[in-house]
């Protein structure tokens, strides 16, 4: 296993120096140009309000959404990408979330997911420290805001974040590792985005410092999904796992789901790979420095790729050879491209991938119940 030393940079708070302008690449394995077809595929599925759906005429969530900004602020689309950021504050419900799915912008689904609400965090810190507009972040920020206020009302004692709100207002019955791990990664940039924008959020901090402590060590407080690939590398990826603990989990389950030239299991017992999950790989190892074995599954999803516009399939099922389902997300060329930055560190806002802020430690860290409460 390679275990590379992570490519020193200035601290978070501060973008690393980049070229106006550049796109991302990696030799060998995407060039710019095929960056931009893919930004291009995303382009096309944008809809004129804004929202970027799962693929030209289907849903839309949130989630998914504001990774394909992302991806288009990285290639270089900010227009398109302002465009997706402010389409979010058309669709936002009065407390602060958004419907798990929509179509045409009406609600096609019930639940308020609270991943989903603290993901534009993300977001917008990505689309400042790659521009710089904090202009555009700051008319932004109570959108941002009341998003990550959503989701930590689903905050329990102990602090873990249940997964979603029914149309009823009523809470699910458990946490989520994967969502718990994505929420972690908004409550801290979120936080630092509060900082940078003079609107400092201390509560948001040892909130991410208590659940970054539950998503590390207590897995058992989590809904058991271990069969699904998320579920292993997100503790990493969103960074409350980080240098010999990172290393060692994602050396635990290598073999359980990934294959070799073709790319990663979505759920372990089943043989089909998807490529956002690759790609999503490619980020946590780009985190702890593995940058050679990144790189590596990089190259093998590529037969995923459809080289006539650079959209990518979603998933392969190579035991009946054939792609499934039959779709090409978005989110699935966003997740390409990344990757492809944060392997590149193209722009500054690859480090909202490779790096975190830092957060105040948890004052009471017996306080989530080691070991009384956590079972």
């Amino acid at each position: 296993m390679s275990r590379a030393e992570p490519r020193t940079a200035p601290d978070f708070p501060g973008a690393p120096a980049h070229r106006a302008g550049a796109v991302p690449e990696l030799p060998g394995v995407l060039t710019a140009a095929d960056v931009l077809a893919s930004a291009g595929y995303l382009l096309g599925a944008q809809r004129p309000d804004g929202a970027i759906p799962w693929f030209p005429g289907g849903h839309t969530d949130v989630w998914d959404h504001v990774e394909c900004a992302m991806a288009l602020t990285a290639a270089g689309h900010t227009d398109a990408a302002r465009r997706a950021y402010r389409w979010l504050g058309t669709v936002q419900l009065p407390d602060g979330s958004w419907p798990a799915k929509l179509r045409q912008n009406t609600p096609a689904s019930p639940l308020r997911e609270a991943n989903h609400a603290a993901y534009p965090a993300v977001g917008l810190w990505h689309y400042l420290l790659v521009t710089g507009d904090a202009a555009f972040a700051a008319a932004l920020w109570p959108t941002v805001r009341a998003g990550v206020e959503f989701a930590l009302g689903l905050r329990t004692e102990r602090g873990e974040i249940r997964w979603a709100r029914d149309s009823a207002g009523r809470a699910g019955d458990h946490a989520l590792l994967t969502a718990c791990a994505s929420i972690h990664h908004g409550l801290r940039c979120g936080a630092a985005l509060g900082e940078r924008l003079g609107s400092p959020q201390p509560e948001w901090e040892l909130a991410a410092a208590r659940l970054g402590h539950l998503v590390a060590e207590h897995e058992s407080v989590f809904a058991d999904r271990s069969r699904y690939s998320m579920d292993w590398y997100y503790p990493v990826l969103g960074g409350a796992v980080r240098g010999e603990a990172a290393l060692r989990r994602l050396a635990d389950r290598w073999d359980t789901f990934v294959v070799p030239g073709l790319g990663i299991r979505c759920v372990s017992d089943q043989p089909w790979v998807t490529g956002a999950e690759t790609c999503e790989l490619v980020l946590a190892l780009a985190a702890v420095g593995d940058t050679e074995r990144a790189t590596a599954l990089l190259a093998d999803m590529q037969h995923l790729r459809d080289t006539d516009d650079g959209a990518y399939w979603t998933g392969y099922q190579f035991a009946e050879d054939v792609r499934w389902p039959v779709e090409r997300s978005t989110w699935t060329s966003a997740a390409v491209i990344l990757a492809a930055d944060a392997l590149s560190a193209t722009t500054p806002g690859a480090r909202v991938f490779t790096a975190h802020p830092p957060v105040a430690a948890d004052p009471e860290p017996a306080g989530c119940g080691c070991p009384a409460l956590v079972r």
